[in-house]
Protein backbone atom coordinates (compact mmCIF):
# COMPACT_ATOMS: atom_id res chain seq x y z
CA UNK A 1 0.00 0.00 0.00
CA UNK A 2 1.48 3.79 -0.86
CA UNK A 3 2.00 6.13 2.38
CA UNK A 4 0.77 9.60 2.61
CA UNK A 5 4.06 11.19 1.58
CA UNK A 6 3.85 8.89 -2.00
CA UNK A 7 0.01 9.85 -2.46
CA UNK A 8 0.20 13.49 -2.04
CA UNK A 9 3.63 13.82 -4.35
CA UNK A 10 0.75 12.93 -6.50
CA UNK A 11 -1.74 14.75 -5.33
CA UNK A 12 -2.65 17.80 -7.93
CA UNK A 13 -5.56 20.47 -7.41
CA UNK A 14 -9.12 20.18 -9.27
CA UNK A 15 -8.96 22.26 -11.94
CA UNK A 16 -11.41 23.27 -14.79
CA UNK A 17 -11.54 25.03 -18.01
CA UNK A 18 -14.61 26.94 -19.72
CA UNK A 19 -15.08 28.58 -22.83
CA UNK A 20 -16.67 32.39 -22.01
CA UNK A 21 -17.95 34.14 -24.54
CA UNK A 22 -16.87 38.09 -24.81
CA UNK A 23 -19.33 39.46 -27.81
CA UNK A 24 -22.41 39.33 -26.14
CA UNK A 25 -23.81 41.83 -29.24
CA UNK A 26 -22.88 38.43 -31.35
CA UNK A 27 -24.96 36.40 -29.16
CA UNK A 28 -28.25 38.47 -29.28
CA UNK A 29 -27.95 38.82 -33.63
CA UNK A 30 -27.48 35.14 -33.42
CA UNK A 31 -30.80 34.81 -31.60
CA UNK A 32 -32.29 37.87 -33.16
CA UNK A 33 -31.69 36.15 -36.98
CA UNK A 34 -32.56 32.42 -35.33
CA UNK A 35 -35.92 34.00 -34.82
CA UNK A 36 -36.03 35.57 -37.87
CA UNK A 37 -35.29 32.64 -39.24
CA UNK A 38 -37.65 30.44 -38.10
CA UNK A 39 -40.17 33.09 -39.23
CA UNK A 40 -39.50 33.34 -42.74
CA UNK A 41 -39.21 29.07 -42.46
CA UNK A 42 -43.25 29.47 -41.32
CA UNK A 43 -44.42 32.11 -43.44
CA UNK A 44 -42.73 32.27 -46.94
CA UNK A 45 -44.31 30.86 -50.63
CA UNK A 46 -42.86 31.02 -53.53
CA UNK A 47 -44.09 33.55 -55.56
CA UNK A 48 -42.90 31.47 -58.72
CA UNK A 49 -40.54 28.45 -58.75
CA UNK A 50 -37.04 30.22 -59.83
CA UNK A 51 -37.78 32.49 -56.33
CA UNK A 52 -34.77 31.52 -54.04
CA UNK A 53 -36.26 31.00 -50.10
CA UNK A 54 -34.91 33.91 -47.69
CA UNK A 55 -33.82 31.24 -45.22
CA UNK A 56 -30.99 30.41 -46.79
CA UNK A 57 -29.25 33.96 -46.68
CA UNK A 58 -30.38 33.90 -43.22
CA UNK A 59 -29.28 30.46 -42.47
CA UNK A 60 -25.73 31.46 -43.72
CA UNK A 61 -25.73 35.25 -41.78
CA UNK A 62 -26.53 32.84 -38.92
CA UNK A 63 -23.50 30.38 -39.08
CA UNK A 64 -20.92 33.62 -39.65
CA UNK A 65 -22.83 35.08 -36.43
CA UNK A 66 -22.06 31.30 -34.25
CA UNK A 67 -18.71 31.33 -35.90
CA UNK A 68 -17.42 35.04 -34.75
CA UNK A 69 -19.10 34.37 -31.91
CA UNK A 70 -17.36 31.06 -30.99
CA UNK A 71 -13.66 32.82 -31.98
CA UNK A 72 -14.62 35.44 -29.06
CA UNK A 73 -14.87 32.61 -26.56
CA UNK A 74 -11.68 33.10 -24.16
CA UNK A 75 -10.74 29.79 -21.90
CA UNK A 76 -11.06 30.64 -17.87
CA UNK A 77 -8.96 28.14 -15.94
CA UNK A 78 -10.25 27.51 -12.44
CA UNK A 79 -8.33 25.62 -9.90
CA UNK A 80 -9.46 24.59 -6.23
CA UNK A 81 -7.90 27.12 -3.78
CA UNK A 82 -7.21 24.47 -0.67
CA UNK A 83 -9.35 23.54 2.10
CA UNK A 84 -8.05 27.04 4.10
CA UNK A 85 -7.94 29.42 1.73
CA UNK A 86 -11.81 28.35 0.67
CA UNK A 87 -12.85 28.24 4.42
CA UNK A 88 -11.15 31.73 5.25
CA UNK A 89 -13.09 32.41 2.09
CA UNK A 90 -16.35 31.79 3.40
CA UNK A 91 -15.60 33.61 6.84
CA UNK A 92 -14.96 36.39 4.56
CA UNK A 93 -18.48 36.36 3.12
CA UNK A 94 -21.09 35.00 6.08
CA UNK A 95 -24.60 34.63 5.03
CA UNK A 96 -26.98 35.09 7.33
CA UNK A 97 -28.04 32.69 9.74
CA UNK A 98 -31.44 33.10 10.31
CA UNK A 99 -31.48 32.23 6.34
CA UNK A 100 -29.17 28.91 7.21
CA UNK A 101 -26.99 30.38 4.65
CA UNK A 102 -23.59 29.51 4.66
CA UNK A 103 -21.72 32.59 2.94
CA UNK A 104 -23.81 35.52 1.35
CA UNK A 105 -25.08 34.67 -2.36
CA UNK A 106 -24.44 38.02 -3.78
CA UNK A 107 -20.68 38.24 -3.05
CA UNK A 108 -18.97 35.04 -2.26
CA UNK A 109 -20.00 33.42 -5.87
CA UNK A 110 -17.74 36.25 -7.09
CA UNK A 111 -15.36 36.22 -4.86
CA UNK A 112 -14.42 32.52 -4.85
CA UNK A 113 -14.33 32.77 -8.92
CA UNK A 114 -11.75 35.49 -8.43
CA UNK A 115 -9.59 33.36 -5.88
CA UNK A 116 -9.93 30.47 -7.97
CA UNK A 117 -9.21 31.84 -11.33
CA UNK A 118 -5.47 31.04 -12.75
CA UNK A 119 -5.73 31.66 -16.50
CA UNK A 120 -6.79 34.51 -16.43
CA UNK A 121 -5.85 35.64 -12.98
CA UNK A 122 -7.55 39.03 -12.13
CA UNK A 123 -8.23 41.47 -9.12
CA UNK A 124 -11.67 41.75 -7.55
CA UNK A 125 -11.99 45.32 -9.46
CA UNK A 126 -11.32 43.26 -12.93
CA UNK A 127 -13.81 40.92 -12.43
CA UNK A 128 -16.52 43.32 -12.04
CA UNK A 129 -15.50 45.19 -14.58
CA UNK A 130 -15.61 41.69 -16.55
CA UNK A 131 -18.91 41.32 -14.69
CA UNK A 132 -20.27 44.70 -16.10
CA UNK A 133 -20.07 43.24 -19.50
CA UNK A 134 -20.59 39.83 -19.75
CA UNK A 135 -24.82 38.76 -19.06
CA UNK A 136 -25.22 36.39 -16.34
CA UNK A 137 -25.45 33.23 -18.22
CA UNK A 138 -21.20 33.69 -18.74
CA UNK A 139 -20.93 34.72 -15.36
CA UNK A 140 -22.63 31.16 -14.13
CA UNK A 141 -20.53 29.23 -16.33
CA UNK A 142 -17.26 31.20 -14.30
CA UNK A 143 -19.23 30.56 -10.71
CA UNK A 144 -20.31 26.86 -11.74
CA UNK A 145 -16.51 25.93 -12.68
CA UNK A 146 -15.10 27.79 -9.78
CA UNK A 147 -17.99 25.92 -7.51
CA UNK A 148 -17.13 22.63 -9.24
CA UNK A 149 -13.80 22.77 -8.94
CA UNK A 150 -14.29 23.32 -4.57
CA UNK A 151 -17.46 20.84 -4.23
CA UNK A 152 -17.77 18.12 -6.84
CA UNK A 153 -16.35 14.97 -6.20
CA UNK A 154 -16.96 12.74 -8.88
CA UNK A 155 -14.67 12.44 -12.03
CA UNK A 156 -17.37 13.71 -15.24
CA UNK A 157 -19.13 10.32 -16.16
CA UNK A 158 -17.91 8.93 -19.95
CA UNK A 159 -21.04 10.21 -22.39
CA UNK A 160 -22.64 7.75 -24.32
CA UNK A 161 -21.88 10.41 -27.01
CA UNK A 162 -18.27 9.92 -26.40
CA UNK A 163 -18.76 6.60 -26.22
CA UNK A 164 -20.17 6.25 -29.43
CA UNK A 165 -17.41 8.89 -31.15
CA UNK A 166 -14.83 6.18 -29.65
CA UNK A 167 -16.31 3.20 -31.49
CA UNK A 168 -16.76 4.88 -34.78
CA UNK A 169 -13.00 5.55 -34.37
CA UNK A 170 -12.06 2.36 -33.55
CA UNK A 171 -11.74 2.65 -30.46
CA UNK A 172 -13.38 0.79 -27.26
CA UNK A 173 -16.30 1.40 -25.40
Amino acid sequence: MASIEDILKKAKPRERTVMVCMRGDLAGEAERLSDELSRVAEDWEPSDLTEEHPGRELASKLKAVREEARASEVPFTLRYIGDKAYSDLVAKHPGEEEKGQLFHPATFPRALVVAACVDPVMTAAQAEALFEVLNQGEIQKLVDAAWDVHTGSDLVPFSLAASALLAGLGGEN
